[in-house]
């Protein structure tokens, strides 16, 4: 298996996504409300399993392992492209925390925010993945050889299997925290 293989049945865990999100900004539109405990599964997946983990694999092994590589300059403008969307999406993901987070508290004009973050999400995935599946994936899967590709799936397995101890451990400090008194 390529190591992109992985990253590629990831991706359809992430379009998956998608739909809900749609689904979503319909009922917002429809009710004009927030549904905060959506927001916060869906923060919670995009944060974990589409960066963390996702991101992740890619940003901590695939691409630095073609930074080390002497890239076209075609697959080094995209790699920066593909890292920038990374960027955007933590930085629209935490935008749509606090928008939640103020129509929580009574701003109600945190309804259009959240909306527009929400959709914001939902464009920019199936664009990324797109360009990742079939613009980027394969050509740079050329760079390595054979046992440079098994070393890199290798990586990726032990990052998974390091991930859920990641997760939690944070998820006890910040239950520690909140209980420091």
């Amino acid at each position: 298996m390529l190591p992109i293989g992985s990253l590629m049945w990831e991706h359809r865990l992430i379009e998956r996504m998608i739909s809900p999100i749609r689904k979503e900004l319909s009922r917002i539109s429809e009710t004009k409300e927030i549904n905060s405990d959506f927001i916060d599964i869906l923060v919670d997946f995009i944060r974990t399993y589409a960066d963390r983990c996702h991101h992740g694999k890619e940003e901590d092994i695939l691409f630095r392992e073609l930074a080390k590589k002497k890239m076209s300059d075609e697959h080094a403008a995209m790699m920066k492209e593909l890292i920038r969307d990374h960027i955007y999406s933590r930085i629209t993901t935490r935008n749509l925390e606090k928008a939640k987070e103020s129509y929580i508290n009574g701003n109600a004009e945190s309804l259009k925010d959240a909306s527009t973050f929400l959709n914001d999400l939902a464009e920019l995935y199936p664009k990324h993945i797109e360009k990742e599946d079939k613009k980027f994936f394969y050509p740079s899967m050329e760079y390595f050889t054979q046992q440079e590709q098994d070393a890199m799936l290798k990586e990726f397995w032990e990052f998974d299997r390091k991930l859920i101890h990641e997760k939690y451990a944070k998820v006890l400090e910040e239950m520690e925290r909140m209980t420091s008194f």
